[in-house]
């Protein structure tokens, strides 16, 4: 009696796995580094501490994957996931860091406290998935690719196109003269062309690592016209150990513990539009109890990252695109990852490697990958319907609208509290609020049996577009 594998839980042998898992790493590194960069220059810490941060990073990356996709009693959605440091905790952190009685002791604090509310407010999130019906989750899916998109156009543009300067202890804004730059623009044209060239003519294994083929094709045409340094390589150590609290005891603050709480709660937020993509992806149900797992791994992960010297965790929206590209379900290509990450803490010359490749041969694979998660979102909404219920046009409408205004005004909410700030800044939550809230005015609320048959109609329609 043969028993059928579900693709999730497929493994793969080890000539295709590794190169797979190693292109998950390769496009989640430059979002997994750039936190710790931006903390560890705004905390003013010394090259070699803030080499330390990045490689601190990278190794719990590894251990939030491991956790998230292999999967323990209660903990681990058992998905295709990649965990990476949530941008949704800059802003928090970087306030944080400028407050003189926090530092980066009193971060590591609020990160630790926020992991354990995490695992304990996981049950009650996850029992909130009557209220995420498909017009909601390809409304959320698609505004996390729109919002995706902007990292990836920067990348291709080679940075951000303003730059901050500390002078005489203001900071100073001003033009990145190397932004935009034509050769920079051409090496991002040129990934994106050979990527777009392997998944149209590439068969099989060639097609699904179309992504990684094409940026390891743009960093030698970046090595080769001199965008590519190696200096960074050469200088750093081959192995080092990364030790919890390497920078002494934490220290806990109400206001910033209070903070993080809150940036937890958006994370979690956007955990679930991400789950519910993935399980729309693979064909596997996502359930209230994978819901809850998921979300308290989300927690473990951000636990172990005060622990391990670095930030809260989430999973990384770039992969979730990346799982479209390749159509690789595997969990066990992600778990690779998780086991690349650690070894890359460990060993700084190949992190050193890794980060030596320029941003705009990320851009190109960037704008396939951020894409496609857009393209996930407007694949689920063509399962809503809009002919007889015109109340969904508004819900969708008017939620992508509120999704943009961080996008195309950043400043918009600047009115506003300060402590309200790192709920208005995400355009993700924005969106996910406005569309639950718009739904539940419109539509009503179903069970969480009703809301699961809908998530399986919709993920069967989607086969068919």
């Amino acid at each position: 009696m043969s028993t059928t594998i579900n693709p999730v839980d497929e493994r793969l042998p080890l000539p295709r796995l590794v190169p797979l898992a190693l292109q998950h790493v390769l496009v989640m590194y430059a979002g997994a580094v750039a936190v710790p960069l931006i903390i560890g220059r705004a905390l003013k810490l010394s090259p070699e501490d803030t080499a330390f941060l990045i490689s601190a990073d990278l190794f719990a990356c590894g251990l939030a994957t491991l956790v998230q996709c292999l999967g323990f009693p209660g903990v681990g959605i058992r998905l295709p996931v990649m965990m990476g440091v949530t941008f949704a905790s800059v802003g928090p952190m970087l306030s944080m860091a400028a407050a003189p009685d926090v530092g980066l002791l009193g971060i590591y604090g609020s990160v630790i406290v926020a992991g354990l509310f995490g695992v304990l407010v996981a049950p009650f999130v996850s029992r909130l998935l009557p209220l995420f019906p498909p017009v909601v989750t390809g409304t959320i899916i698609l505004v996390i690719g729109i919002s995706l998109m902007r990292v990836g156009i920067n990348w291709a543009g080679g940075g951000l196109p303003m730059l901050t300067k500390v002078v005489d202890g203001q900071p100073l804004q001003f033009a990145n003269p190397g932004y935009g730059a034509l050769d920079g623009l051409g090496i991002s044209l040129f990934v994106l062309i050979v990527i777009l060239g392997l998944i149209r003519w590439g068969k099989g294994f060639i097609a699904n690592v179309a992504v990684l083929i094409g940026i390891v094709a743009g960093a030698v045409l970046a090595a080769a016209l001199g965008k590519m340094s190696f200096a960074k390589v050469a200088g750093a150590a081959w192995f080092d150990i990364v030790m919890p609290l390497h920078f002494g005891v934490p220290q806990f603050h109400l206001v910033p513990i209070v903070t993080m709480c809150i940036v937890m709660v958006v994370v979690m937020i956007e955990s679930l539009g991400m789950f519910l993509a993935l399980g729309e992806m693979t064909g596997k149900t996502v359930d209230q109890d994978a819901l809850t797992r998921g979300l308290r791994a989300d927690g473990i992960g951000t636990l172990l990252g005060g622990l391990f010297n670095t930030f809260p965790y989430t999973s990384f929206s770039q992969n979730v695109g990346l799982v479209g590209v390749t159509g690789v379900r595997s969990r066990w290509v992600t778990i690779c990852g998780g086991v690349i990450m650690l070894i890359l803490g460990l060993l700084p010359k190949m992190s050193a490697l890794v980060e030596a490749v320029p941003q705009v041969v990320l851009g190109g694979a960037g704008l396939v990958m951020f894409g496609m998660v857009a393209a996930t979102g407007a694949r689920i909404l063509t399962s809503v319907d809009f002919k007889t219920n015109r109340y969904n046009l508004f819900v969708v409408a008017i939620s992508v609208g509120f999704g943009m205004i961080p996008l195309v005004a950043p400043n918009f909410f600047r009115q506003l509290p300060a402590t309200l700030q790192p709920l208005l800044d995400s355009g993700i939550l924005l969106a996910a609020i406005v569309s639950v809230m718009l739904n539940a005015f419109f539509n009503g609320l179903g069970s969480a049996e009703e809301a699961r048959a809908m998530h399986a109609a919709g993920a069967a329609a989607a086969e068919h577009v």
